[in-house]
Formats: structure tokens, C-alpha cells, sequence
């Protein structure tokens, strides 16, 4: 007795939907690593800045903070575009 053939699912998303969910996955992950590498970058050149010019915590904290701000105009400057 033959096994009977199983007729292969449809998916149930057009390539068109596939595509966009794609699209904005690619994006909420660009805007992920985008803030963490503007913190990221902050802190350490603040923390190199502290070690080079014995002003720890200062620099630190000033270039964190900097980093939180350059994250925040991303996040505006990208909810415009869109």
C-alpha cells in the first residue's frame, strides 16, 4: 500500500506581508544596535578621557550622557523620516 502524497501547506502570507515584516524587523533591529553603539561609544571615550586626564567620574559621566542624547536624536530623527 502506497503512503498517500500530503499536499504541501500554503502559507498563509503573501510575499508582499512577508516582505514588509522583513523590512520592519530590519529595522527595529537597526535601532537597537544604533542606541546601544551610541551609549557604548559614549562611555568609553568618557572613561578614556577620565583615564587620561585623571578627572574620573566627570568626563564619564558627561560623555554617557552625550551618548543617551545622540541615541535620543536618532530615535527623532528617524520618527520624522517615517
Amino acid at each position: 500500500m502506497p503512503p498517500e502524497k500530503i499536499p504541501p501547506k500554503e502559507s498563509q502570507f503573501t510575499d508582499k506581508e512577508k516582505n514588509h515584516f522583513i523590512r520592519g524587523l530590519s529595522h527595529l533591529s537597526q535601532v537597537g544596535i544604533t542606541i546601544f553603539a551610541c551609549i557604548l561609544i559614549g562611555v568609553f571615550l568618557g572613561r578614556f578621557l577620565d583615564q587620561t586626564f585623571n578627572t574620573s567620574p566627570w568626563l564619564l559621566l558627561i560623555f554617557s550622557f552625550l551618548g543617551v542624547g545622540a541615541a535620543f536624536k536618532y530615535l527623532f530623527d528617524l520618527s520624522k523620516k517615517m
